[in-house]
């Protein structure tokens, strides 16, 4: 899990690379191989940590988290079932109206390529709809009479 070591006074990128240095099994190079993988697809994209430690990659809105388990590396798009997956890579939170996941186990292998398209699509769906602000209009009130 996290190391000690990790404060969130350091930039994501740092704490991004600690996660992934503190993961000594298989769930390290697998994390660092997706990151590498979303950094191919989308150059421009930024690194964020948030909820308490999560790696977050962003680009006009989020793409994906990285999150890591136990027996698993979950990757989660939060509008991933807006997303075209013609490979299939999708196979965790299937059910849910928005968000799609890829569950990445010990040996499983992703499809690069796949991955890569999935992170495009993300991006293009991101700069197709303008982001949502989280400003609340002012409520209007009506006078008695």
């Amino acid at each position: 899990m996290a190391s000690k070591t990790i404060s969130s006074s350091q930039p994501a990128s740092t704490l991004i690379d600690q996660r992934i240095a503190d993961l000594a099994d298989w769930r390290g190079p697998v994390l660092a191989r997706m990151r590498a993988l979303i950094h191919e697809a989308a150059p421009g994209v930024v690194e964020e940590w948030k909820w308490m430690g999560t790696p977050v990659w962003s680009l006009g809105g989020i793409l994906c988290t990285g999150e890591s388990y136990k027996a698993a590396v979950k990757l989660t798009f939060l509008k991933g079932a807006s997303l075209p997956d013609p490979a299939r890579l999708f196979n965790a939170s299937l059910d849910g109206n928005a968000r799609r996941a890829i569950d990445i186990h010990e040996g499983d292998v992703v499809d690069a390529e796949a991955f890569k398209s999935l992170i495009r699509a993300a991006v293009a769906l991101n700069a197709a709809k303008p982001a949502r602000s989280s400003a609340k209009k002012p409520a209007t009130r009506t006078k008695a009479a």
